[in-house]
Protein backbone atom coordinates (compact mmCIF):
# COMPACT_ATOMS: atom_id res chain seq x y z
CA UNK A 1 0.00 0.00 0.00
CA UNK A 2 0.98 3.17 -1.02
CA UNK A 3 0.14 6.29 1.27
CA UNK A 4 0.53 9.50 0.08
CA UNK A 5 0.05 12.50 3.14
CA UNK A 6 0.25 15.98 2.50
CA UNK A 7 2.01 17.53 5.23
CA UNK A 8 2.88 20.51 7.13
CA UNK A 9 1.47 20.18 10.70
CA UNK A 10 2.54 17.87 13.62
CA UNK A 11 -0.33 15.35 13.19
CA UNK A 12 1.22 14.94 9.71
CA UNK A 13 4.32 14.24 11.07
CA UNK A 14 3.32 11.79 13.75
CA UNK A 15 1.37 9.91 11.16
CA UNK A 16 3.72 9.27 8.82
CA UNK A 17 5.97 8.23 11.43
CA UNK A 18 3.88 5.54 12.93
CA UNK A 19 2.97 4.48 9.13
CA UNK A 20 6.63 4.04 8.78
CA UNK A 21 7.24 2.28 11.86
CA UNK A 22 4.54 -0.15 10.60
CA UNK A 23 1.76 0.80 12.79
CA UNK A 24 -0.76 -0.42 9.97
CA UNK A 25 1.01 -3.44 9.25
CA UNK A 26 4.21 -4.22 7.26
CA UNK A 27 4.38 -3.25 3.37
CA UNK A 28 3.44 0.10 3.75
CA UNK A 29 4.83 3.12 2.13
CA UNK A 30 4.46 6.30 2.47
CA UNK A 31 5.55 9.80 0.96
CA UNK A 32 4.63 12.96 2.61
CA UNK A 33 4.34 15.89 0.25
CA UNK A 34 5.52 19.43 1.71
CA UNK A 35 4.43 22.99 0.14
CA UNK A 36 8.17 24.23 0.51
CA UNK A 37 6.45 27.32 2.11
CA UNK A 38 9.02 27.01 5.01
CA UNK A 39 12.67 27.40 4.39
CA UNK A 40 13.74 24.89 6.74
CA UNK A 41 10.72 22.37 7.37
CA UNK A 42 10.31 19.55 9.99
CA UNK A 43 11.05 16.51 7.92
CA UNK A 44 8.86 13.53 8.52
CA UNK A 45 10.15 10.15 8.51
CA UNK A 46 9.52 8.35 5.31
CA UNK A 47 9.57 9.81 1.73
CA UNK A 48 9.55 13.42 1.48
CA UNK A 49 8.58 15.23 -1.42
CA UNK A 50 8.48 19.46 -1.66
CA UNK A 51 6.79 21.87 -4.19
CA UNK A 52 3.29 21.74 -5.59
CA UNK A 53 1.83 19.48 -7.95
CA UNK A 54 -0.45 22.08 -10.28
CA UNK A 55 -3.36 21.73 -9.17
CA UNK A 56 -6.04 18.90 -9.36
CA UNK A 57 -5.41 17.73 -12.18
CA UNK A 58 -1.43 17.40 -11.19
CA UNK A 59 -2.23 15.61 -7.99
CA UNK A 60 -4.30 13.16 -9.71
CA UNK A 61 -1.49 12.72 -12.40
CA UNK A 62 1.05 11.99 -9.71
CA UNK A 63 -1.17 9.64 -7.72
CA UNK A 64 -1.72 7.48 -10.65
CA UNK A 65 1.88 7.42 -12.11
CA UNK A 66 3.56 6.76 -7.64
CA UNK A 67 0.89 3.96 -7.88
CA UNK A 68 -0.86 5.39 -5.01
CA UNK A 69 -3.18 3.61 -2.70
CA UNK A 70 -4.67 6.28 -0.17
CA UNK A 71 -4.24 10.25 -0.13
CA UNK A 72 -4.38 11.61 3.49
CA UNK A 73 -4.84 15.41 3.90
CA UNK A 74 -3.16 16.23 6.72
CA UNK A 75 -2.29 19.90 5.62
CA UNK A 76 -2.85 22.90 7.70
CA UNK A 77 -6.29 23.72 8.88
CA UNK A 78 -6.21 27.25 6.23
CA UNK A 79 -4.16 24.97 3.34
CA UNK A 80 -7.76 25.13 1.72
CA UNK A 81 -6.64 25.33 -1.67
CA UNK A 82 -4.88 22.21 -1.56
CA UNK A 83 -7.55 20.56 0.41
CA UNK A 84 -10.20 21.01 -2.46
CA UNK A 85 -7.70 20.24 -5.31
CA UNK A 86 -6.93 16.99 -2.94
CA UNK A 87 -10.82 16.40 -3.15
CA UNK A 88 -10.85 16.94 -6.93
CA UNK A 89 -7.82 14.36 -7.62
CA UNK A 90 -8.66 11.56 -5.27
CA UNK A 91 -12.18 11.76 -7.27
CA UNK A 92 -10.36 11.87 -10.75
CA UNK A 93 -7.60 8.95 -9.66
CA UNK A 94 -10.32 6.75 -7.97
CA UNK A 95 -8.47 7.01 -4.46
CA UNK A 96 -10.19 6.90 -0.74
CA UNK A 97 -9.04 10.06 0.74
CA UNK A 98 -9.08 11.21 4.30
CA UNK A 99 -8.75 14.22 6.20
CA UNK A 100 -6.74 14.38 9.14
CA UNK A 101 -8.21 17.82 11.21
CA UNK A 102 -7.09 18.37 14.67
CA UNK A 103 -10.00 20.08 16.36
CA UNK A 104 -10.50 23.93 16.21
CA UNK A 105 -10.48 25.99 19.85
CA UNK A 106 -13.34 26.88 21.58
CA UNK A 107 -13.89 29.75 23.77
CA UNK A 108 -14.18 29.40 28.04
CA UNK A 109 -15.45 31.72 30.50
CA UNK A 110 -13.17 34.82 30.48
CA UNK A 111 -12.84 35.20 27.04
CA UNK A 112 -13.57 38.18 25.16
CA UNK A 113 -13.42 36.70 21.05
CA UNK A 114 -14.39 38.34 18.23
CA UNK A 115 -14.87 36.01 15.31
CA UNK A 116 -14.21 36.95 11.35
CA UNK A 117 -14.04 34.97 8.12
CA UNK A 118 -11.55 35.81 6.79
CA UNK A 119 -8.07 38.28 7.17
CA UNK A 120 -9.90 40.66 5.51
CA UNK A 121 -12.68 41.12 7.77
CA UNK A 122 -10.58 40.88 10.82
CA UNK A 123 -8.03 43.77 9.77
CA UNK A 124 -12.18 45.74 9.19
CA UNK A 125 -12.99 44.92 13.15
CA UNK A 126 -9.27 45.69 14.27
CA UNK A 127 -9.55 49.53 14.83
CA UNK A 128 -12.53 49.46 17.26
CA UNK A 129 -10.69 47.25 19.46
CA UNK A 130 -7.06 47.97 20.35
CA UNK A 131 -3.92 49.88 18.91
CA UNK A 132 -1.37 47.76 19.06
CA UNK A 133 -1.99 44.00 17.41
CA UNK A 134 -0.54 40.94 17.93
CA UNK A 135 -0.61 39.41 14.85
CA UNK A 136 -0.63 35.56 14.76
CA UNK A 137 -1.81 34.78 11.24
CA UNK A 138 1.24 33.49 9.57
CA UNK A 139 3.57 35.59 7.41
CA UNK A 140 1.55 34.89 3.69
CA UNK A 141 -1.56 37.29 4.90
CA UNK A 142 -0.48 40.79 6.24
CA UNK A 143 -1.57 41.97 3.20
CA UNK A 144 -5.24 42.41 4.53
CA UNK A 145 -3.54 44.53 7.66
CA UNK A 146 -1.21 46.79 5.26
CA UNK A 147 -3.34 49.83 5.46
CA UNK A 148 -3.80 50.18 8.85
CA UNK A 149 -1.47 52.81 9.69
CA UNK A 150 -2.60 53.99 12.44
CA UNK A 151 -2.07 50.30 14.51
CA UNK A 152 1.13 49.33 15.69
CA UNK A 153 1.63 45.11 14.67
CA UNK A 154 3.99 42.37 16.39
CA UNK A 155 3.94 39.77 13.79
CA UNK A 156 5.00 36.38 14.74
CA UNK A 157 5.95 33.88 11.59
CA UNK A 158 8.54 31.24 11.13
CA UNK A 159 10.16 32.87 8.18
CA UNK A 160 10.61 36.77 7.14
CA UNK A 161 7.38 38.27 5.90
CA UNK A 162 7.36 40.07 2.02
CA UNK A 163 5.50 43.00 2.00
CA UNK A 164 3.23 44.53 1.59
CA UNK A 165 2.61 44.48 5.29
CA UNK A 166 2.34 46.96 7.95
CA UNK A 167 4.20 49.89 8.09
CA UNK A 168 4.26 50.15 11.35
CA UNK A 169 5.31 45.95 12.28
CA UNK A 170 8.12 44.81 14.39
CA UNK A 171 9.00 41.32 13.44
CA UNK A 172 9.46 38.07 15.67
CA UNK A 173 10.87 35.15 14.12
CA UNK A 174 9.59 31.70 16.09
CA UNK A 175 8.51 28.34 15.68
CA UNK A 176 5.82 26.76 18.76
CA UNK A 177 5.13 25.22 20.66
CA UNK A 178 4.99 28.51 22.92
CA UNK A 179 4.66 28.24 26.48
CA UNK A 180 2.25 30.25 28.68
CA UNK A 181 5.41 32.48 30.56
CA UNK A 182 6.55 33.38 27.28
CA UNK A 183 3.28 33.91 25.66
CA UNK A 184 2.52 36.54 28.87
CA UNK A 185 5.76 38.31 28.62
CA UNK A 186 5.62 38.95 25.11
CA UNK A 187 1.89 40.55 25.39
CA UNK A 188 3.53 42.75 28.70
CA UNK A 189 6.96 43.31 27.02
CA UNK A 190 5.27 45.04 24.08
CA UNK A 191 2.09 46.21 25.52
CA UNK A 192 -0.04 44.35 23.13
CA UNK A 193 -4.14 44.96 23.78
CA UNK A 194 -5.59 42.86 20.94
CA UNK A 195 -4.35 39.52 19.82
CA UNK A 196 -5.12 38.33 16.02
CA UNK A 197 -5.43 34.41 15.25
CA UNK A 198 -6.63 31.77 13.01
CA UNK A 199 -8.68 29.03 14.74
CA UNK A 200 -5.86 26.73 14.12
CA UNK A 201 -6.02 24.60 17.02
CA UNK A 202 -3.73 22.43 18.71
CA UNK A 203 -1.70 22.97 22.15
CA UNK A 204 1.34 24.11 20.38
CA UNK A 205 0.27 27.35 20.09
CA UNK A 206 -2.58 28.08 22.27
CA UNK A 207 -0.97 29.44 25.49
CA UNK A 208 -1.36 32.89 23.76
CA UNK A 209 -5.10 32.50 24.32
CA UNK A 210 -4.38 31.66 27.81
CA UNK A 211 -2.42 34.96 28.52
CA UNK A 212 -4.65 36.85 26.49
CA UNK A 213 -7.67 35.80 28.65
CA UNK A 214 -5.71 36.46 31.51
CA UNK A 215 -4.29 40.06 30.65
CA UNK A 216 -8.02 40.51 29.58
CA UNK A 217 -6.91 41.26 25.70
CA UNK A 218 -9.35 40.52 23.23
CA UNK A 219 -9.21 37.96 20.78
CA UNK A 220 -9.84 37.92 16.81
CA UNK A 221 -10.47 34.52 15.75
CA UNK A 222 -10.48 33.96 11.83
CA UNK A 223 -12.65 31.04 11.68
CA UNK A 224 -11.33 27.76 9.28
CA UNK A 225 -12.58 26.70 6.38
CA UNK A 226 -14.76 23.74 5.88
CA UNK A 227 -13.67 20.50 4.80
CA UNK A 228 -14.47 19.58 1.10
CA UNK A 229 -18.30 18.16 1.14
CA UNK A 230 -18.14 14.25 2.16
CA UNK A 231 -14.37 13.65 2.41
CA UNK A 232 -14.58 11.58 5.95
CA UNK A 233 -12.61 13.69 8.89
CA UNK A 234 -10.08 12.01 11.72
CA UNK A 235 -9.30 14.42 14.29
CA UNK A 236 -6.29 12.61 15.68
CA UNK A 237 -3.27 10.62 13.89
CA UNK A 238 -4.56 7.27 15.90
CA UNK A 239 -8.17 7.89 14.08
CA UNK A 240 -6.22 8.09 10.70
CA UNK A 241 -4.23 4.49 11.73
CA UNK A 242 -7.86 3.26 12.18
CA UNK A 243 -9.30 4.42 9.11
CA UNK A 244 -6.09 3.30 7.32
CA UNK A 245 -6.30 -0.24 8.95
CA UNK A 246 -9.53 -0.82 8.11
CA UNK A 247 -8.86 -0.13 4.34
CA UNK A 248 -6.39 -2.58 4.64
CA UNK A 249 -8.95 -5.23 5.83
CA UNK A 250 -11.39 -4.69 2.92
Amino acid sequence: MHILVLGGTTEARALAGSLHAGACGPGVRVTTSLAGRVAAPRLPRGEVRIGGFGGAEGLAAWLREHQVDVLIDATHPFAGTISFNAARAAGQAHVPLLALRRPGWAPVAGDDWHTAGSLADAAEVLPALGRRVFLTTGRMGLAAFAHLDDLWFLVRSVDPPEPPHPARMEIVLDRGPFTLDGERALLSHHAVDVLVTKDSGAAATSPKLTAAREAGIPVVVVRRPPVPEGVPVAATPEEALAWVGALRQT
